[in-house]
């Protein structure tokens, strides 16, 4: 509810923001400039993205996306912005270390996990010392046990309990990181394909690396090249090299697939949401807001579900990948 009122406030004051955001007043002063002074001073605008544009002959212009896409601003209540640097300020070699505010909230994500599985492995030690525990070490401790139990262990097998540390802090970063999209003036940074392909490029990396030192370079080269047991040796290899285009597309799909299938869940769910609640706009009718605010609430019980089963479908899958390499054949 509170989620559903603070996106009301933030698309009630859209239109009034967009006014001193625009270059409307440059392209006032010098009209002879055309289209390639408006694409000039479109370039000025600080942010990440296509700039938005302002109202077209008076008519106020909504554009919600700008609350689902990473930008160089963060809005703060009572209309406080806190502004990025500009792109490229912090340089490493060739790579822009500039902060976004996906970037912001990633930080937080992180800070979080630590704080919760450092803070439940203290209160874990203090019960194996006969100290008291309290609810908080009940609640992570059962949460890592199932995660363990039932997620890793099951689809990894024997040794898989090496993976569990790597699981368990993968779900609890992007559980958090799609729960702070979902309170007033946060951000979901899982809405980023590009921290959901960093996400799943890091999976690749521990399951091919890990599968190959776990199993050796001889099988772990069978995960490509599938020889069938009891086959003539000739027919076994043909088929091993006939099918190691597909056993090749078939790796480099599983990280294309979680990247894919977390950052469209994530996305998905803000623009049907926004999108709900913006009919009452659309319309221009205060009438509306009944059927909006009720479906948004709804929707956003939904997205709290959402946001735990698509951090939970991402270890699970990373779990799986791990055990298909692990006993490949």
């Amino acid at each position: 509810m509170i989620a559903t009122a603070a996106v009301l406030l933030a698309l009630v004051s859209a239109p009034a923001q967009a006014a001193p955001g625009s270059h409307a007043p440059a392209a006032v002063e010098a009209p002879v400039q055309g289209t390639r002074g408006a694409e000039h001073a479109a370039d000025q605008v600080p942010g990440i993205g296509a700039p938005h544009e302002g109202p077209v002959a008076g008519e106020e212009k909504l554009d919600f996306l700008h609350h689902i896409q990473d930008s160089r601003e963060w809005e703060l209540p009572f209309g406080q912005v806190v502004h990025f640097p500009a792109k490229g300020s912090w340089m490493v070699g060739p790579l822009d270390m500039t902060p976004t505010k996906h970037v912001l909230f990633m930080a937080f994500a992180g800070l979080l996990t630590l704080v919760t599985l450092i803070g439940g492995g203290v209160l874990a030690a203090r019960a194996q010392q006969g100290r008291t525990s309290g609810k908080r070490h009940n609640m992570i401790e059962a949460m890592v046990l199932f995660i363990r139990g039932e997620v890793v262990m099951p689809n990894i097998g024997h040794g898989g309990e090496k993976y569990v540390p790597f699981i368990a802090t993968l779900f609890f970063f992007i559980l958090f990181c799609n729960l702070l999209g979902l309170i007033p003036y946060g951000s979901t940074a899982t809405a980023s394909i590009s921290v959901t392909a960093a996400l799943a490029v890091m999976t690749a990396v521990v399951v091919e690396v890990g599968g190959l030192i776990s199993v050796g370079p001889r099988q772990y080269l069978g995960t490509i090249f599938f020889v069938p047991k009891g086959m003539h040796p000739v027919a076994g290899w043909a088929m091993g090299l006939a099918l190691a285009p597909i056993e090749l597309a078939g790796k480099i799909a599983r990280p294309f697939a979680l990247t894919i299938r977390l950052m469209a869940n994530m996305t998905a769910g803000h623009i049907v949401l926004l999108a709900i609640i913006s009919l009452i706009f659309v319309f221009k009718s205060w009438a509306l807001v009944a059927f909006p605010v009720l479906m948004g609430v709804a929707l956003t019980f939904l997205e709290l579900f959402v946001a735990v089963l698509q951090a939970f479908i991402f270890a699970m899958l990373a779990s799986v990948f791990i055990g298909l390499v692990r006993h490949a054949h």
